[in-house]
């Protein structure tokens, strides 16, 4: 089987003031379909960098990323973009809903980039996603009138509005207290499983860690699997 995501030799570096700085140091990965992969490490390590590199915000300075077999980078950025728009659903610590937007929304908003799409069926898969995080009866609720787990699961749902491959989560239960968190992280693998994407998530949190099928540690820039 062929994999989803394939890091080969992956490596970043930063120019900064007090001279070149390595961040990443020859990371290389496969993860299959339907697989959930931990990234943990100390501060510092380059958790959140490889995370921007996986998705194509950030070029590696050296090696290849490929989901489905192609590169997120070397693109003309508008074709880029709508790559990552396509492939690719993020779910950060913060939940960065719009506010003036109802919760039916800002699912939605990953769409509106697509000038082609079946507005009826898109909106019909948003609903559908609410209801699988328990949210069906907030549609036309704001941000600010939802808990601060209620926002991140509604995050979920928009992070995976469009079917991407990809699913990268930058401390998705950080900011939650312990009940929150694991509301949101059962939802979270729910819909991993059903969506058979390739989820891929930093944290620090041991018992999250702990859910995955497979964990990696970042150490001074390298990839160690536990």
């Amino acid at each position: 089987m062929e994999p989803r995501l394939r890091l080969v030799d992956v490596r970043k570096t930063f120019d900064g003031g007090a001279g070149v700085v390595e961040v990443l140091r020859g990371v290389t990965l496969d993860v299959l379909e339907g697989q959930a992969l931990a990234v943990t490490g100390p501060s510092g390590s380059g958790k959140s960098t490889l995370l921007h590199v996986v998705s194509g915000l950030e070029p590696p300075s050296a090696g290849r990323v490929e989901i489905d077999g192609q590169s997120p980078h070397g693109r003309p950025e508008p074709e880029q973009a709508a790559f990552r728009n396509r492939t690719v659903g993020f779910v950060f610590q913060d939940a960065h809903l719009l506010p003036q937007y109802t919760v039916l929304e800002n699912v939605l908003v990953p769409t509106w980039a697509q000038r082609a799409g079946d507005r009826p069926a898109q909106d019909a898969r948003a609903r559908q996603l609410l209801e699988r995080v328990g949210l069906g009866h907030r549609l036309a609720h704001r941000p600010a009138e939802l808990s601060g787990g209620e926002r991140q699961r509604v995050a979920v749902a928009r992070a995976l509005v469009n079917r991407p491959s990809l699913l990268l989560c930058d401390e998705p239960t950080g900011s939650l207290d312990g009940a929150s968190a694991r509301t949101v992280a059962d939802v979270l693998f729910e819909l991993h499983h059903e969506e058979r994407t390739v989820m891929l998530a930093v944290t620090h949190s041991l018992d999250l860690a702990a859910r995955f099928g497979r964990r990696i540690e970042l150490v001074d820039g390298r990839c160690v699997e536990r």
